[in-house]
């Protein structure tokens, strides 16, 4: 099993690429199953769950290819899907294959796909993608482990009203992609406004959907017969991008991160420039992150978009360890992500855990040492830990870092920093 060994204590200068974003090409992916048409998605980050992802599409005897150059585009083509079905060896890592189940009931009108896995980081119930597909008129079953979803009569969804209790992301990507095919309209409240969920939106009305409402609350769907092939581009990853802004603030490090979208992480910046942290904005797609200055400490809660993002929390959390004072870092989206914190703690981090908060006392010395990561985000933050640590650290579980980051210790080392991939 792979690990990271880091010699921490080097200042990070330099330049990155930050890659497509992850959480946006997976539900691209998805879409394509809507159309027998081919779908061109460039800017695709070559990361594991791109690859479950691409295996799973191809079980359903879904056409994915990767032409040779460049290397960041997919041609997938859903001409004929022969099983409707999302098995569990294949899906068992990655949370996202829930994505398609919403795109297989809207065409075929039934699919069966098995309970998501991916990062131990709580709870993180389909309940909401469910209910929400039982208003539209589909019959729902869970059995074994897996869901299967039905339009009764067999034909199309006939579409309805979706209220959202409580705002998905993944769930309000599910239903849009159920609803573009329906029989009827669909009208969709509380709906998530993640950038992300606007990139699945563009895409699927260059293949002919018809969605009024993007980037608002409140999406209207009216279902058409049938879905086109497209090309799409998909967005620059917002989190690799505060990923490697912390890093060049933590290592007090002068670090441009090129070709992202600084608006997606409007709330991200305030909180660093908050911290003490000098970020330039040169361009429209460039962020420069100057961290020589002392870090003072922040409170840090985690909403939904446009708020401070939960997957930023665990980074936010190993740059508190080097600020003065006591950061209260709140995390509102989900109950067990704070399984870094012990880990931090090894290393000499002062924190301490009161329920859905963390108070982390800085600036601490920390000490390299030997970690586990539990989770995608507490693997990158276990990674900037160890960067401004005193010694050797040894980050394990790294398939975790594996899921969302593109190459990420190629990256880092091109900006300095000593960080190996050893067996």
């Amino acid at each position: 099993m792979d690990r990271f060994r880091i010699a921490g204590g080097t200042r990070l200068q330099g330049t990155v690429r930050i890659s497509g974003a992850k959480n946006s090409a997976l539900p691209a992916m998805a879409a394509a199953l809507l159309s027998p048409e081919p779908v061109h998605l460039k800017n695709i980050p070559r990361v594991r769950d791109i690859i479950t992802m691409g295996r799973l599409l191809a079980h359903m005897s879904v056409r994915v290819e990767t032409p040779d150059l460049p290397p960041t585009d997919l041609t997938i083509q859903a001409e004929k899907i022969s099983d409707a079905e999302a098995p569990y060896e294949l899906v068992r890592t990655m949370r996202a294959s829930i994505l398609t189940l919403g795109p297989l009931v809207g065409r075929l009108g039934h699919a069966r796909v098995s309970l998501p896995g991916g990062c131990a980081i709580g709870a993180r119930p389909v309940d909401l993608h469910l209910k929400a597909l039982e208003q539209m008129g589909a019959e729902i079953s869970t059995e074994h482990g897996y869901v299967a979803a039905r339009v009764p009569a067999g034909g199309r969804l006939p579409g309805g009203q979706v209220i959202f209790e409580k705002i998905t992301v993944t769930g309000t990507e599910n239903i849009l992609m159920a609803a573009v095919l329906a029989d009827g309209e669909t009208r969709i409240e509380n709906a998530a406004l993640e950038p992300e969920v606007i990139d699945l939106i563009e895409l699927l009305v260059k293949m002919g959907a018809r969605i009024e409402g993007g980037g608002t609350s409140s999406l209207r769907v009216q279902g058409v017969q049938k879905l086109c092939g497209a090309t799409h581009s998909i967005i620059p990853d917002r989190i690799e991008a505060g990923t490697f802004l912390v890093a060049g603030a933590i290592t007090g490090g002068a670090v441009e991160v090129a070709e992202c979208l600084p608006q997606h992480l409007v709330s991200l910046i305030a909180k660093l420039r908050e911290t003490g942290v000098n970020i330039e904005q040169p361009n429209d797609h460039t962020l420069r992150v100057c961290g020589s200055r002392k870090l003072i400490a922040a409170d840090v809660r985690t909403e939904e978009y446009p708020g401070f993002p939960t997957d930023m929390q665990a980074q936010f959390m190993a740059l508190a360890t080097q600020a003065d004072g006591a950061s209260v870092i709140t995390e509102t989206i989900f109950e067990n992500r704070f399984l870094h914190a012990s880990e931090m703690m090894r290393m000499g981090a002062s924190i301490s855990i009161d329920g859905r908060k963390a108070i982390v006392r800085g600036p601490t010395r920390l000490q390299g040492s030997s970690v586990i990561a539990s989770d995608l985000r507490a693997s990158a933050s276990l990674v900037l830990a160890a960067l401004v640590a005193q010694g050797m650290s040894y980050v394990d579980r790294v398939y975790h870092i594996d899921r969302g980051y593109e190459r990420i210790e190629e990256k880092l080392s091109r900006l300095g920093a000593h960080i190996e991939r050893v067996s």
